[in-house]
């Protein structure tokens, strides 16, 4: 597992990517700073390199998944439910994302973390 840092205006979140080639293409290309774009309780934001994975994705995940959306070539952070929830309340995605990682601890506070703000991940060790 690799180990990042986020920060955005309103607090500073670590976080864990899994171990696969999108994981480990994004972990090399840190650090990088990009704006938020918020929708619900998920934060999305473009990626400063183009990886086009083989295979699908899934569309419901858990709060503090963090996602790898290829179509677009974004990192998606879930926080609570998105405009897709169903009754359990899980996050949904309207299109097929890779889960790469999880942020440790609670994320809730993203929410305040503001539309068209900035986000800044770096490595960790």
């Amino acid at each position: 597992m690799s180990l990042i840092r986020m920060r955005t205006r309103n607090g500073e979140y670590a976080g864990e990517l899994c171990d696969s080639d999108i994981s480990d293409a994004i972990w090399l290309s840190l650090p990088f700073t990009a704006r938020l774009n918020m929708l619900g309780c998920q934060i999305y934001f473009e990626m400063p390199l183009d990886f086009r994975p083989d295979g699908g994705g899934a569309t419901v995940f858990d709060a503090g998944d963090i996602a790898y959306w290829p179509g677009a070539g974004a990192l998606c952070i879930f926080f609570g439910p998105t405009p897709l929830s169903g009754d359990d309340g899980r996050p949904v995605s309207r299109y097929p994302l890779i889960k790469i990682g999880r942020v440790i601890g609670d994320c809730s506070s993203m929410e305040d973390a503001g539309d068209r703000q900035t986000i800044t991940i770096d490595r960790s060790f």
